[in-house]
């Protein structure tokens, strides 16, 4: 910054002395000054979003790793019409799903890559009929859509290393599950929280780039070296000014330099610069980007640890919120849309969910609809099992009321 500053100044002061006078718009460099800049966005594609709002966000990757890791850890049950198994095929598949994962691993893995792209990928390994042997997850940025004629998909195409597999969807089952997020203008293609936060990760990254580079500079601002020279010197001579910045780029800048003094000769005046307003706003910036990324995931500032207000009274008002409106809706839809999948293998009509009766940060409001249900005198013990989403009873079972 400082020698820019010099630089310009020799440039206009030789500019002056040899350019006749130009006329200009007394507000040209008022508008020059505000829109000579572009604004840079990061590449908005799967590959490069995953890089600089997961690999190099932290607020993007606690929020990833949050929810992923709390909607594995969900149990879940199966359940048809009438019984709710405690041993089954597709249990015993979920469980071990394939030897280098458990179901945690597994679906951790899958809603990882649904909240990174959008779109999360299950591959079935199996035989002729029955259950599959394994269940692997794909990458969502290797895979491809084949649309047909009809615009629905005939195949999925995936890349690794310069070879293609193709998954053909023939007949009405198909040896992958896509389970895709929302998107209204897309038919094949799932739209990523983090698509919606990428100008937020933009901000809150050029922030933090901004403090590294304060903090190389010793934490504080620059400043500008003024010349005195003596009458009759306008300007430093050009062997002066290169000495100059020579000296000042090997002995005052970076952080091995820091509170080095600086010798300064006749005619040279170091003048410091504080810090701007703009400049004192930076970490406000950051914490309203790092409250948007949260916002886009779901996820309540209050547990990733972000200041700013506070929506929640205490931590445990947050933590249910979370569940309830990120968590449970997200684990509820892919725990369907696999269980549905598995249905067509085992030629049954199953249905997989999350058992919400385990879920710790749901405690209060189980307990509470547990006795609104118990003490309810006019619901049969049937209606009752209905409202606790558990399967009915045979008629000599239930015993009417």
């Amino acid at each position: 910054m400082v020698f820019d500053f010099l630089r310009r100044a020799r440039t206009q002061q030789a500019a002056s002395a040899d350019a006749p006078e130009a006329k200009a718009s007394a507000t040209g460099r008022i508008v020059a000054q505000v829109s000579g800049g572009r604004v840079a966005w990061s590449p908005r594609d799967t590959v490069s979003l995953t890089k600089q709002g997961f690999a190099g966000n932290p607020v993007g990757f606690r929020a990833v790793k949050l929810i992923a890791e709390a909607a594995a850890a969900l149990p879940l049950i199966l359940q048809d019409s009438e019984t709710r198994y405690s041993e089954h095929p597709v249990l015993n598949l979920i469980a071990g799903p394939n030897p280098a994962q458990g179901r945690a691993e597994l679906f951790e893995a899958l809603y990882g890559q649904m909240l990174l792209s959008g779109d999360g990928y299950i591959e079935a390994v199996s035989g002729e009929q029955g259950v599959p042997f394994e269940l692997h997850v794909l990458r969502s940025d290797r895979m491809r859509v084949v649309p047909g004629a009809d615009g629905w998909p005939v195949a999925y195409e995936y890349a690794v290393g310069g070879r293609k597999h193709r998954f053909d969807v023939s007949g009405p089952i198909s040896q992958i599950c896509h389970v895709k997020n929302f998107h209204p203008q897309d038919d094949h293609y799932g739209l990523s929280p983090l698509q919606a936060a990428a100008q937020a990760v933009d901000v809150h990254n050029s922030a933090s780039r901004w403090t590294k580079g304060l903090l190389d500079n010793a934490a504080r601002p620059s400043g500008a070296i003024v010349w005195k020279g003596a009458e009759g010197q306008g300007q430093l001579s050009a062997e002066q000014f290169d000495r100059l910045t020579h000296e000042m780029e090997s002995m005052h800048q970076g952080a091995r330099n820091a509170g080095r003094p600086m010798l300064l000769e006749g005619g040279l005046d170091w003048k410091p610069m504080g810090f701007s307003p703009s400049d004192m706003e930076f970490l406000k910036t950051k914490e309203a980007a790092a409250r948007e990324i949260a916002t886009a995931f779901g996820v309540p500032p209050m547990l990733l640890g972000v200041p700013g207000e506070a929506t929640f009274a205490n931590y445990a008002e947050a933590q249910r919120a979370f569940y309830r409106q990120t968590v449970l809706p997200l684990a509820t839809k892919v725990s369907a849309s696999i269980g549905r999948w598995l249905s067509g293998f085992i030629g049954e009509e199953v249905s997989l969910k999350p058992d919400l009766d385990q879920v710790p940060a749901l405690a209060s409001e189980r307990d509470a609809q547990w006795n609104r249900v118990t003490t309810a005198e006019f619901l049969t013990a049937a209606e009752k099992r209905q409202i606790l989403g558990l399967p009915a009873l045979a008629d000599e079972e239930a015993g009417g009321d």
